[in-house]
């Protein structure tokens, strides 16, 4: 029986231009040219008029392991309502199972250290971040401008790494096919060694979105 991951996966490798990277290991796409410039440019904006430090969950006491910043990014906004459009006709999934739309700006010497964007089930935090609804499923991920130098996602346990370009969708499934989490989706926000990285981030759900 092929699952509603399994068919978000065939979707997604229908739309021209999509590319898939060649690996059993996880399912994981990348589409180029896929927000305008002028769209981009609209969510750079906002990102940069409500961005604060980002945080992360099950806190490792490691000072440095993220030092980007992040914004929540308004859904009444005409830009956002945009993006989110474009990524519920993309991958058909529900927008109900969506996370608020997210925004993250790396300057300069900040960067994501390896992480993994679903909740480790035997994480301390876990049942206050999954407990109404479910674990993370999907994240679609769009870098908003080029960056002089850095700032790469790493794959390392697949040996993938793509470079941030302007417009361009990086997505994958956080989850095998037996609904377990994936850990070969640990990835890494390198380092900005030149210029500002923008990029937004949309994460789905197991179960509707309950905040």
């Amino acid at each position: 029986m092929t699952t509603i991951s399994e068919s978000i996966a065939v979707r997604l490798a229908a739309q021209p231009g999509m590319q898939r990277v060649p690996s059993p290991k996880a399912a994981v796409f990348q589409q180029k040219r896929f927000v305008s410039d002028d769209l981009a440019a609209d969510l750079i904006a906002l990102i940069e008029a409500g961005r604060r430090p980002s945080t992360i969950a099950d806190d490792n006491g490691d000072a440095y392991f993220r030092t980007s910043e992040t914004c929540d990014l308004d859904a009444a906004l005409p830009a956002v309502q945009q993006i989110e459009a474009m990524l519920t006709e993309l991958s058909g999934i529900d927008p109900a199972y969506g996370e608020p739309l997210q925004g993250q700006r790396y300057a300069e010497g900040q960067e994501f250290k390896p992480h993994t964007d679903y909740f480790a089930p035997d994480g301390r935090d876990y049942q206050r971040y999954c407990a109404l609804s479910g674990n993370r499923t999907w994240t679609f991920m769009v870098y908003l401008n080029d960056v002089a130098a850095g700032g790469a996602t790493r794959f390392k346990l697949l040996d993938k790494t793509f470079q941030p370009e302007a417009g361009k969708l990086l997505c994958w499934n956080n989850r095998l096919a037996d609904g377990a989490v994936n850990p070969a989706t640990l990835h890494h926000g390198m380092k900005v060694r030149k210029g500002v990285k923008y990029v937004i981030t949309k994460w789905y759900r197991e179960r509707e979105w309950q905040g």
